[in-house]
């Protein structure tokens, strides 16, 4: 288990991380999220006891990670892949980090073919591709066995193989009962992989809940219709308060209706009372995109347009007021 407890950090007048309180419970994926300059990195950090809070507390099982006498064994952290010993080949890299935790040369082995490193260990990792480079970075988080991951863009420069490989990865460890925490900048990955969501924006809690719940309260549910006559169903719709959308161009029969404000049997029951032809009635929810971009537009630091960014929404629960960040 990961415990945060009002954490705050400062770089001399910037706020990184402003009281930020969340738990991160074992059995599930837990994603971490939050637009550039949220405090993301920085969290991660202080977890781990590289930086330290100027207020507030991070325990890892109950434990500060600076106490942990064989911290390997518990936590697996991948922070920076890069940070390698460019002329130290995979294998002597991992060598060196499990005999400072009395890992054994079997467990070293198992995890460079589980990451797929077996054909080049003995290469230096200065002229790893960027894939190989962070296969690295997990097989180094994944020595020790850990009970705990903490992986901040694990999915980086890996290949669509290797994607989905790592989310099997870490949706098995999770299902063994660890903890997985993992920080992404692809919302379609992190859809799929993870169960819950922690969401933050400029350093502070903007959603924890799961990844169902933040797509269903952030998004707008909508029903995508084909009918031979689409301005027929376009004024019933309308008359019963739903909002209608059409598609293609106009007069285009063939394109389909968007619906929203009406759940999808509501328009089939509309449609069916007053002999109406359906060709399409499909209910569609919203993508965690589209909430992740509709709860955090107000929390972007470094925006295309240069707005100066306000108080995030509350539209999530555990939603508060955002302040100014620092950037990861």
């Amino acid at each position: 288990m990961i415990e945060a407890e009002n954490l705050t950090k400062r770089y001399g007048d910037r706020l990184a991380v402003d009281d930020l309180s969340f738990t991160v419970v074992p059995g599930r994926v837990t994603g971490f999220l939050g637009p550039n300059g949220a405090g993301k990195s920085t969290t991660m950090r202080l977890l781990l006891g590289l930086d330290r809070p100027n207020r507030g507390d991070a325990r890892i099982h109950g434990r500060h990670y600076r106490d942990l006498p064989e911290p390997l064994r518990v936590v697996g952290a991948l922070l920076e892949a890069r940070a390698v010993h460019t002329g130290r080949s995979a294998y002597n890299h991992l060598l060196c980090l499990a005999q400072t935790q009395g890992v054994g040369r079997k467990r070293l082995d198992e995890v460079i073919e589980l990451v797929g490193l077996t054909g080049v260990a003995r290469k230096r990792a200065g002229g790893f591709s960027l894939g190989m480079g962070q296969r690295l970075g997990i097989a180094a988080a994944l020595l020790g066995d850990p009970a705990v991951l903490i992986l901040d863009e694990p999915v980086n420069g890996l290949d669509p193989e290797g994607i989905v490989w790592i989310r099997t990865l870490m949706q098995r460890l999770a299902a063994e009962g660890r903890t997985v925490f993992v920080s992404s900048h692809l919302m379609n990955e992190m859809a799929v992989t993870a169960e819950h969501l922690i969401v933050i924006g400029r350093g502070k809690l903007i959603a924890d809940c799961s990844t169902e719940e933040f797509i269903e309260r952030s998004t707008e549910k909508m029903v995508i219709v084909r009918t031979p006559e689409p301005a027929r169903l376009t004024d019933l719709l309308t008359a019963e308060g739903a909002k209608v959308q059409p598609g293609g161009e106009s007069g285009d029969a063939a394109a389909p209706l968007t619906v929203t404000h009406m759940e999808a049997p509501r328009v089939g029951e509309l449609a069916a009372a007053e002999g109406l032809v359906l060709h399409e009635l499909t209910p569609r929810r919203g993508s965690l995109e589209a909430a992740f971009m509709e709860l955090t537009r107000e929390s972007v630091e470094y925006g295309a347009t240069g707005a100066e960014p306000g108080a995030a929404p509350g539209a999530v629960p555990g939603a508060v007021p955002a302040q100014e960040g620092k950037t990861r």
